[in-house]
């Protein structure tokens, strides 16, 4: 309770200087009230507010004998008395009749008004924040101008009017740029203003300066996301990039989107080697997601050991055959055809195949490299039951034809020589 006093005494006092300003004298403020006042104030204090409101109220009964000043005050300490007390709504009542009386010195009314905005504000009274605000501006200088800008920007945001929300937020931070930066959550306020009016190219604005002045992860994070949702993705892979370097990046999704990055710029090895390295740091779980953005980069990047190992860890965790065979294509092209045949034939028993005569191609192709002709024309049936792959089938089941035919012409010769 005694910053209470303290805050009521500080207007008591800050008003004093003011008195030869005023347009129109203000009485003086009895020794014998603000006695009292301070006397109900100082019972407060100790813990007995109910105590203090009965002095008030003493004093309240002697209104008609008390001048504009006094009575202000009275009204001042019965507002921090309820404030005090975090009768918000009580406090606003008292305060607002602080500003009725006339004339009280400038300084409290000034101040009175201010608080009287702030405090409406955190009672969702908006309306009532931009009329105080409002009535604070008459007399306020243009240097104090700012901090009832940020103000009624924020209420103007919550009445989700940003284009009114815009003008007086961007106002104060110009002012105060003009020396440095402005306060963090001034610019916090600005990026959400522009981002409700889907000005895109403001909020990247506006997070460049935050990225500069602040230096947070989260800054970086954020505007590597919009420079992705303007389209200009070398910006968001550098930005992404520069702050994995500096250890921003310690979220799992902010690591896929760096790998998700990499790999759409044709850099996946990068991609490969972050989501490998978060995996082992415990950052990423080993998930079918991960695991296939894992496979996707090490195939990409052909890095057949490393792409056919990912793959087969994902394919564990997959309902259908899908990742088997794509580990058959990597193991068929790698001409590692054993393993080639062991994937497609596993591919094919987990089943739910988008094509599943390609892995019958798959099968006559390596039991063709293998030399294992009629296995490979087995395979090369099966497959022309697919419309998907009857043509290929075809083409291969003659190629396999024909090239059986002249092993066996070559075997004929050997015997013969």
């Amino acid at each position: 309770m005694m910053r209470i006093l303290l805050l009521a005494l500080a207007l008591y006092l800050a008003a004093q200087p003011l008195w030869a300003q005023e347009t129109k004298r203000t009485p003086a403020l009895r020794e014998q009230v603000y006695s009292q006042l301070a006397r109900a104030q100082q019972q407060a204090d100790t813990g007995d507010v109910a105590g203090g409101l009965a002095i008030l109220q003493n004093v309240e009964a002697k209104l008609s004998s008390m001048n504009s000043y006094e009575r202000a005050m009275l009204w001042n300490f019965y507002g921090y008395m309820h404030y005090g007390e975090d009768r918000i709504d009580s406090a606003i009542k008292y305060f607002a009749k602080v500003v009725e009386e006339d004339p009280i010195p400038l300084s409290l009314r000034q101040n009175t008004l201010f608080s009287l905005a702030q405090l409406a504000m955190g009672q969702e009274r908006y309306d009532d924040t931009l009329a105080y605000l409002s009535q604070w501006r008459t007399n306020a200088g243009v240097q104090e101008q700012t901090k009832a800008d940020v103000l009624a920007a924020q209420a103007w945001y919550q009445k989700a009017d940003y284009d009114a929300a815009l003008a007086p937020i961007s106002q104060a931070i110009e002012v105060a740029e003009q020396t440095g930066y402005a306060a963090e959550n001034w610019y916090v306020l600005q990026r959400a203003i522009y981002f409700e009016l889907g000005q895109l190219d403001q909020v990247a604005v506006v997070l460049e300066k935050m990225v500069k002045a602040f230096n947070k992860p989260e800054y970086w994070v954020q505007l590597a996301g919009v420079y992705g949702q303007l389209g200009a993705t070398e910006k968001q892979l550098a930005m992404l990039e520069a702050a994995y370097q500096l250890g921003f990046l310690n979220k799992g999704q902010d690591i896929l989107n760096l790998a998700q990055s990499y790999f759409l710029a044709e850099i996946p090895f990068k991609a490969g080697s972050v989501v490998q390295k978060a995996l082992d740091d415990g950052i990423l779980e080993p998930n079918l997601r991960t695991l296939k953005l894992l496979a996707q980069s090490w195939v990409a990047a052909q890095e057949t050991e490393r792409a056919v190992a990912a793959l087969k860890a994902a394919a564990v965790l997959s309902e259908d055959g899908e990742l088997d065979a794509q580990r058959a294509h990597v193991l068929l092209n790698a001409e590692q055809h054993e393993a080639a045949i062991a994937a497609a034939e596993q591919a094919l028993e987990r089943g739910q195949l988008n094509n599943p005569g390609q892995m019958y191609l798959v099968i006559g192709m390596a039991r063709l490299n293998l030399e294992q002709f009629n296995p490979a024309l087995k395979a090369f049936a099966k497959a022309k039951e697919f419309e998907q792959a009857k043509r290929l089938a075809t083409q291969w089941e003659a190629y396999t034809q024909a090239e059986q035919r002249q092993a066996e012409t070559l075997k004929q010769l050997r015997s013969r020589s």
